[in-house]
């Protein structure tokens, strides 16, 4: 393939560019290139060094040994030199197909492995942010999170356990893409820790915007520091409250009804597992280091361990005091001193 500039496309730009890829970042070919990033992937691919190589669109080498056997084909006459010259050429062309065919699997394979890598670093989790505010990866289903964006992620960091899901950051759960062609795309090739990494990188940004406002040109921008009375937003270990779970709580859940009444929760077809939506009124709650420095404040650090126990107070060591001039010859036994 080819770009409109007439300069060949790179692997990476065209296998990013197919349907169903959408969710990917082009990792930069000097991430590939670092050793220390393709660390352990050796012993996962097949074929490693040749699905690098077609990745960093680096030529393969020509054996000797095909030049050889062709210099042999056109130097023997005879018709039985031909046949088997034929039948060698098309067991060598279909041995070339096979291999081809293993390499651009293992291409895949190895690219999507370091793409697991690359979203976690500071560059591939940048990218990533550009595609999230662009709303690339579609909105939460849910109907209470009123159309939040949602970012890949994996079950699993094994290749072929389960396919990409989606996690919303508002209800704090994760969906299967409604479109068809992103299940078949491996869970591993974004892993389990780009989601939590996200949110832990841009605590600022106001994650109950819409994606339809991002379409429309209104992208994820931080929130201010300060509300529209000029006070400082509140935080909650080091986020803003306002998204903390934004899709949960009060409100935010299903209840089912029948003319208007509530249906009980022991009935059969009652809601169940409602406890999983909760969130508390007052969010100050969830700041239990706030909260334990309030109440007790007047206490040292000395006496709390790192778990956040109170630390026993250990008795002083006793002094034992030696008779007779402290000799430590003396031997006191069942109340008699012999020296």
């Amino acid at each position: 393939m080819s770009s409109s500039s007439g300069t060949p496309e790179s692997w990476i730009a065209s296998f990013c560019s197919l349907l169903g890829h959408e969710y990917f970042a082009e990792v930069s070919e000097e991430f590939i290139e670092d050793d220390f990033n393709l660390t352990g992937l050796q012993t996962q691919v097949a074929m490693y060094k040749e699905a690098l190589e077609m990745i960093l669109d680096v030529e393969p080498e020509e054996e000797e040994d095909e030049e050889d056997e062709e210099e042999e084909e056109d130097g023997d006459e005879s018709i039985e030199g031909d046949r088997s010259g034929r039948r060698n050429t098309d067991r060598r062309h279909q041995r070339i197909a096979s291999d081809l065919s293993i390499i651009e699997s293992s291409a895949e394979m190895l690219y999507g492995l370091i793409h697991q890598r690359f979203i976690c670093s500071r560059a591939g989790i940048q990218q990533m942010s550009e595609k999230y505010e662009l709303a690339h990866f579609g909105v939460c289903p849910r109907t209470h999170c009123e159309q939040v964006r949602t970012l890949p992620v994996g079950l699993s960091d094994v290749l072929g356990e389960d396919t990409v899901k989606l996690f919303c950051p508002s209800c704090l759960d994760v969906y299967v893409p409604p479109n068809s062609r992103f299940q078949t795309v491996d869970g591993a090739y974004f892993g389990r820790t780009f989601g939590a990494l996200f949110l832990l990188t841009f605590p600022d940004y106001d994650i109950s915007k819409k994606g339809l406002e991002a379409l429309s040109g209104h992208g994820t921008r931080p929130l201010p520091p300060l509300t529209a009375d000029g006070e400082e937003r509140e935080k909650i270990n080091g986020f803003n409250a306002s998204n903390l779970a934004p899709g949960l709580g009060r409100g935010k859940v299903y209840e089912p009804k029948i003319y208007g009444f509530k249906v009980s929760e022991r009935a059969r077809s009652g809601p169940r597992m409602a406890w999983l939506r909760k969130r508390p009124d007052d969010l100050k709650e969830l700041d239990e280091a706030s909260n334990y420095a309030a109440e007790h404040g007047d206490e040292s650090d000395d006496g709390i361990e790192t778990n956040g126990a109170p630390a026993r107070r250990r008795a002083p060591p006793r002094r034992l005091r030696r008779i007779n001039g402290g000799s430590p010859m003396s031997v006191e036994a069942n109340g008699d001193l012999f020296s």
